[in-house]
């Protein structure tokens, strides 16, 4: 099976272990959403799942495609409306739309510099890290730690050439350990049962506020991460395949002008998915499609149970998951240590990542300001 770019679609083993790679950030803002504000889990797992499986075959590459990062976390910590997202989410398709048809996309592309889009992976690796280590290996206790433990040995030690990858090995082990300390298996089969999305008609009044509140903290995050650290990314991991910023733009503005019909929650791509998958082995979009195969069966047969089902993925694995998700992203910068001004540059727009409010957007500005103001007194001293 071919995706649209020609590269083949493959579903081996190594494909199965890499499907997992993004499930440590997706996985706990989707059911955080849904429980937050009452969401139609089929609509979410289902058109989720749907757009996972088409950008697997578009692209036929590990790009997936992962929940807005700034709307889950104001939704569910300000309890958003589900009609205000869906709103928010037209709207932030329409915009990118715009911002990649009349090339103001390309033009960021292109002035922002290679060391900057360096720091934003580097700091989304951090923030990574830092949730793998403060939330999630931590949240049940010894036992917790004790299975984290045997899962990043088990992520370290396996060959790449085994018969059983090392991330199907650490999703098994983290099965193993839910259905002897959480899995209520009884509950699971007893509500089985069918379910389709439900179709919504976002009103205007909806789709603005959800702009105002919601689309606009997203929308510095989603130029950074999802689009030009994304395209980078996927330069760095297959040099060989030509992805344009064009066409990630329009897949990201395409799937939230749909999915809000149906109520899906807003999604984007983003460079952390790609280094999760390509972490854990995936080189093809068959690890997206059966990634998205996994969550469109949650949605149509599991969704009146679906708080049950996810536990199938204990915190503490999902939490070692996401470590190695990061270290794909934090050893990016090394290219950019044999320049000291450049690795100073990437290393301070990732620290303002990390740490500051909306870090990623004046990380951007400030690192670019920063690049070419020592390009131009560079150019003064040589005079």
């Amino acid at each position: 099976m071919f995706g649209k770019f020609g590269k083949k679609v493959k579903f081996n083993r190594h494909e199965i272990a890499g499907s997992f790679g993004d499930i440590g950030t997706d996985l706990p803002l989707i059911v955080g959403m849904i429980q937050a504000v009452n969401l139609n889990s089929a609509s979410v797992f289902i058109i989720f799942g749907i757009s996972q499986m088409f950008a697997g075959f578009f692209y036929g590459l590990p790009m997936p495609m992962q929940p807005l990062k700034a709307m889950a976390v104001l939704v569910i910590t300000q309890k958003v409306p589900g009609e205000i997202l869906f709103g928010a989410g037209l709207a932030i398709g329409i915009f990118m739309l715009i911002l990649t048809l009349s090339g103001g996309l390309n033009l960021l592309a292109r002035l922002i510099p290679l060391c900057v889009v360096r720091g934003l992976q580097f700091g989304l690796g951090l923030s990574l890290a830092s949730l793998a280590l403060k939330t999630y290996i931590p949240s049940a206790g010894i036992p917790g730690y004790t299975v984290a433990a045997l899962g990043f040995l088990i992520l370290i030690t396996t060959p790449k050439s085994s018969r059983i990858p090392a991330g199907i090995a650490v999703i098994l082990l983290g099965l193993l350990y839910a259905g002897l300390f959480s899995l209520n298996f009884q509950e699971i089969g007893s509500n089985i049962g069918l379910a389709i999305p439900e179709f919504y008609q976002p009103k205007w009044s909806d789709i603005l506020t959800g702009f105002v509140i919601l689309a606009l903290p997203q929308i510095p995050l989603s130029i950074s991460n999802s689009l030009i650290a994304t395209e980078q990314t996927v330069k760095d991991l297959f040099p060989e395949q030509r992805v344009s910023i064009r066409r990630i733009g329009l897949t990201y503005a395409i799937a939230n002008v749909i999915a809000p019909f149906f109520g899906g929650i807003p999604v984007c791509h983003g460079c952390g998915g790609l280094a999760g998958h390509y972490a854990l082995g995936a080189r093809t979009g068959g690890s997206v499609i059966l990634y998205g195969s996994m969550y469109l069966i949650i949605g149509l047969f599991f969704s009146p149970v679906f708080g049950e089902v996810v536990q199938v993925f204990p915190q503490p694995i999902l939490g070692v998951i996401l470590l190695f998700e990061s270290l794909t992203l934090l050893l990016l910068i090394a290219d950019q240590a044999a320049e000291k001004n450049k690795f100073i540059i990437a290393l301070i727009v990732g620290l303002f990542a990390l740490l500051v409010p909306q870090g990623y957007i004046l990380g951007m500005i400030i690192g670019t300001g920063l690049y070419y103001l020592s390009n131009r007194l560079t150019f003064f001293t040589q005079m």
